[in-house]
């Protein structure tokens, strides 16, 4: 017949009375208890790798929360940038694709710490409280046994005074229970402990390397993104040097103070009189000139306007050179044309050698082995062709800075800084 719950809850409560008894026995030092050193070691192990894990989730879940928030901004601070950005100006178009995809690269990035480091790391660090319960067991089944051990000292103490052998027989059954199920427990746990602590370094071998990774993709593919926006506004603002960037048009404005509307507006015709007689006709003002506008191209599929420029073509080296007129030598004036510093280029400062700096505002690949490939942002120094026979229209001789490679490029695919 199945206990009774009050039957249940007394002798839940001996136990535990038991437990206390025994432990507070064991601290005074009136009894030993069973040391496991081995055991102690495998306890500490484990509890400095559940502290450090639970500190990671801590801080990584404030990090991605703060991500999440720099994300939000972003968003909010590039949608500004593009009402600011007047859209008769150099490169809007270009602009608003450029905010759209730093958006998504803000969006992969944070998908990717949630989904591929944030949820491995919470399936990792909820293993422990699992782990935790069953060293507390194993705790409790350890004073238990202990409790048992004494309590059979104490009766074979006294039964070899009473010769009583069923209490005996009992005793040591009861031991031999509280001892197996303190040993199994002692037995699993002397296995997981170490494989758990193990298995730390491979596991954050794979969690930080999906988080740098991510983080270093991020952070190149932002910055590609930053270097086309710059060369977007630096664009502009040669431009704006030169007077050359498109201003919006005028537009009319309607009749004021009696003045007669603008020529380019549309006028109401007279309304005849009511006693059928024409009105006397006025004199028409002046028409005042619309300026021209000029008409934007049409957006590309990808919604840049401004397509990637054709370099210039290089001649035949095996043609023979062009005849030059002779009030003045070929050689002076190639070098006059190719090295006439344009506008808005810095001449302060600048190495040795140097005729001045230019900014790469498209991407080049080589097409000789004398020529320099760049990528967009790349600043290449101006320097004199090494042999002045060797100098074509459109083309500059240059120093890429970032790796000193030298070579020929296409003059209109940089801008002077």
């Amino acid at each position: 017949m199945a206990e009774s719950k009050g039957a249940l809850i007394a002798k839940s409560m001996q136990k535990h009375a038991g437990r206390a008894k025994e432990k507070l026995l064991q601290n005074l030092g009136k009894v030993d208890r069973t040391l496991d050193d081995i055991f102690e070691e495998h306890l500490q192990n484990f509890n400095r790798q559940h502290q450090t894990a639970t500190r990671l989730q801590k801080e990584f879940n404030n990090y991605i929360r703060c991500i999440r928030a720099v994300q939000t901004a972003s968003k909010s601070l590039m949608e500004a940038i593009t009402e600011v950005y007047e859209s008769g100006w150099s490169g809007h178009d270009l602009l608003y694709v450029q905010a759209q995809n730093m958006e998504m690269l803000w969006q992969d990035f944070s998908h990717k710490l949630g989904d591929q480091v944030l949820i491995p790391l919470n399936t990792y660090t909820n293993q422990f409280p699992e782990v935790r319960k069953k060293i507390e067991k194993r705790g409790r089944k350890l004073v238990d046994y202990d409790g048992q051990r004494h309590s059979f000292q104490n009766l074979q103490a006294n039964a070899a005074k009473r010769r009583d052998d069923v209490k005996i027989t009992k005793g040591r059954e009861q031991l031999e229970e509280a001892k197996r199920t303190y040993e199994v427990l002692n037995s699993e746990l002397h296995d997981e402990l170490p494989a758990l602590y193990d298995s730390r370094v491979l596991f954050y071998v794979n969690n930080l390397e999906t988080l740098f990774s991510a983080e270093q993709l991020f952070h190149s593919e932002s910055s590609k993104v930053f270097s086309e926006l710059e060369a977007i506004t630096d664009k502009l603002a040669m431009e704006s040097q030169r007077g050359t960037y498109k201003k919006p048009s005028i537009k009319a404005m309607p009749a004021q103070n009696g003045n007669a509307s603008p020529a380019n507006t549309v006028q109401t015709p007279p309304s005849p009189s009511l006693n059928g007689d024409s009105p006397p006709s006025t004199p028409a003002s002046p028409a005042t000139p619309v300026p021209p506008v000029t008409p934007v191209p049409p957006a590309t599929p990808g919604g840049q306007v401004t397509p990637e420029p054709a370099p210039p073509a290089r001649r035949d080296p095996t043609a023979s050179p062009p005849v030059t007129p002779a009030t003045q030598p070929a050689d002076d004036k190639k070098v006059e044309e190719l090295y006439d510093i344009p506008v808005g280029a810095t001449l302060a400062g600048l190495p040795a050698g140097t005729l001045y700096r230019v900014r790469a505002t498209y991407r080049y690949t080589r097409e000789d082995c004398d020529e320099l490939s760049f990528e967009v942002g790349d600043i290449i120094r101006v320097v004199e062709y090494d042999d002045p026979d060797e100098q074509e229209e459109g083309w500059l001789m240059g120093i890429k800075e970032s790796t000193n490679e030298k070579g020929m490029f296409p003059a209109n695919f940089t801008r002077p800084i």
